[in-house]
């Protein structure tokens, strides 16, 4: 018999919340302050529940900082490829902080609205192959072929491999998010319904 079945809910593990500051330990203190330093400059999202394990957020925040600040993949195609993640595991905050992330780099909002319907883009011929090819690997772990090829013809192989690995960078993300229930900010964007723009 489990423990939570056995005394009811007072059992149940908590959503991951942030430590405040005061009860922090010297590791998430630094860990805190690597971020803050950092191209990010605030402590936010998935960061806050990360700090339960300063090691494991100090490192795939290093991981995020490449593929979010340092990628050969062009920026309409890494918010693409960010939207389609947060629309998959229906994580509302990557979706309220990426969707104007989105729309500075050059995705139309059409195709802003499409991705949040889930729904596949159709203004830029890229941005459809990058919606193609996440939904392909998220729901099936495989590439979509026609895709791929499309996306290999026009990028370079270390950005259609830094595509695939933002992938699986921000479902982690979300994944984390989702479990420590994280809601997005005053002023993001909502989440749309799925099949509503």
């Amino acid at each position: 018999m489990s423990a939570s079945s056995s005394t009811g809910s007072a059992a149940r593990v908590q959503p991951l919340t942030p430590p405040t500051e005061e009860s922090m330990t010297p590791a998430q203190r630094e860990a805190v302050a690597t971020i803050v330093a950092g191209p990010r400059g605030a402590l936010v999202g998935p960061f806050a529940p990360l700090l339960h394990s300063p090691e494991l957020m100090t490192r795939v925040q290093k991981v995020g900082e490449h593929l979010r600040f340092a990628t050969e993949l062009p920026d309409r195609l890494l918010e693409t490829a960010i939207l389609c993640v947060a629309r998959h595991w229906d994580q509302p905050f990557e979706w309220g902080f990426h969707q104007p992330l989105a729309l500075a780099a050059g995705v139309s909002q059409a195709d802003v609205d499409a991705l949040g319907a889930g729904e596949r883009p159709a203004d830029d011929e890229l941005v459809a192959a990058v919606s193609d090819l996440s939904h392909a690997l998220l729901e099936t772990g495989r590439r979509d072929e026609d895709a791929w090829e499309r996306l290999a013809g026009e990028l370079s192989p270390t950005a259609v491999l830094e595509l695939v690995a933002t992938l699986g960078y921000y479902t982690t993300l979300a994944l984390v998010m989702n479990a420590a229930d994280t809601e997005p900010s005053d002023g993001m964007p909502a989440l749309p319904e799925r099949g509503q723009p």
